[in-house]
């Protein structure tokens, strides 16, 4: 096996185990995106605006978990793997700005800059590995032809009216989730060898863990943002209050015990890749898009607060917590076997919140939201002490 690239793959070095300050800037962009779509879904929240929302979060989501892939596998400190991630950083921006428009006037340019992104950064990756690891090397070739794939429908979807954009993209996105699942088979080529990647479980924990805290770490700022447009009465403030602490207590419930003992899981097991995908790229979706919910629910609550509640506010504001502690259910189930009882417990609770919806104004329904996001931080924080055989 011939070495072309060797200095570009990473090491099991210290320094290059950890999240690096150019992945940190490269996910500054992408928070950015996810910023905008919270904001475009607060100001034309709709059945139809949350499902063309939905498929953007897929879409963004996909772009960065894959990209975290190939920076758990390159070494960040190479200078032609930096300039191909800020290259993807251009590329992130340039998402971000078309993505309002992207079921418009934009979605020609939107799915022409996330195909280039995808595509091109698949054949860096496995230009970087020829000669250095063949199986590695296959494994992306397959991968570069599922994006190729996959792109056919978003460029076909973005010259398209509305209805048919919304189902090519759907067909691509479901071509680009598949194809880890499948072990991107391709015809003639057959299905990569499972484990063929040397993926670092530390490293994508990490990553993840990041990622999160960046998100709730914009939900405060925006939420900060929102409230001084609104701040008029002692209503807002005790929202902007709940909606402080409703960020603080969804940071709990993910770092408290989950982000740890993932970490440990994704590091020690003897199936990393596999185990990878099932933690990292599916689980953590559902955290994030809860996150980007509670974010809009949020920004009902401040703008809206006296107002009575309905189905379309309490989507956002009971949505987001519910889909936030179903994706951390997954994770610490794939951790540890075992349900955690106060989650499921939580979103039983925020099930029976939507009773109180036709009754009750919108800040009464996220302060009781809140308050079951502390029950279930305390509750298991409770159950998981030393010494304790309480469920958590």
């Amino acid at each position: 096996m011939s070495a072309r690239h060797p200095h570009w793959i990473r090491t099991e070095e210290p320094d290059q185990t950890s999240a690096s300050f150019p992945e940190l800037f490269f996910d500054l962009v992408f928070v950015f995106a996810l910023v905008q779509l919270s904001h475009t879904l607060a100001e034309e929240f709709s059945s139809a605006a949350a499902f063309e929302s939905a498929l953007l979060v897929l879409a963004i989501w996909w772009v960065w978990i894959n990209t975290t892939w190939v920076t758990n596998l390159l070494h960040t400190g190479r200078e032609p793997v930096r300039l191909m991630l800020f290259g993807m950083m251009f590329g992130g921006v340039l998402l971000a700005l078309a993505l309002p428009e992207a079921f418009a006037e934009h979605g020609l340019m939107f799915a022409l800059i996330y195909c280039a992104m995808q595509t091109g950064r698949s054949l860096f990756t496995l230009y970087a590995f020829r000669g250095v690891d063949d199986a590695a090397f296959m494994t992306f070739v397959r991968i570069t032809i599922w994006s190729l794939a996959s792109a056919a429908f978003w460029i076909v979807g973005g010259m398209m009216e509305l209805e048919g954009r919304i189902l090519c993209w759907s067909v691509a996105l479901a071509i680009d989730y598949a194809s880890p699942a499948v072990h991107y088979a391709v015809p003639g080529l057959g299905r990569s060898s499972p484990e063929t990647l040397d993926v670092s479980g530390e490293h994508m924990a990490e990553r993840c863990a990041l990622f999160v805290i960046i998100c709730l770490g914009e939900t405060i700022l925006t939420t900060g943002r929102n409230a001084a447009e609104h701040m008029n009465s002692n209503t807002t403030f005790a929202v902007f209050c709940s909606a402080f602490l409703s960020t603080g207590f969804m940071w709990w419930i993910y770092f408290h015990h989950g982000q740890e003992k993932a970490a440990d899981k994704a590091e020690t097991t003897s199936r990393p890749e596999s185990v990878a995908h099932n933690l990292f790229t599916y689980g953590h979706l559902p955290i994030i898009a809860g996150i980007i919910l509670t974010a809009v629910g949020e920004d009902f609550s401040l703008s809206h607060a006296r107002e009575e509640s309905s189905l379309k506010y309490a989507i956002a504001m009971i949505g987001g917590p519910v889909l936030f502690l179903a994706g951390n259910i997954w994770v610490k189930m794939a951790v540890a076997r075992q349900i955690p009882v106060s989650h499921l417990a939580g979103i039983a609770m925020l099930l029976i919140l939507t009773a109180l919806v036709p009754f009750s104004p919108n800040y009464i329904i996220q302060l009781a939201a809140t308050g079951i996001l502390f029950i279930v931080a305390v509750w298991e924080y409770w159950a998981l002490r030393p010494g304790r055989g309480a469920t958590a």
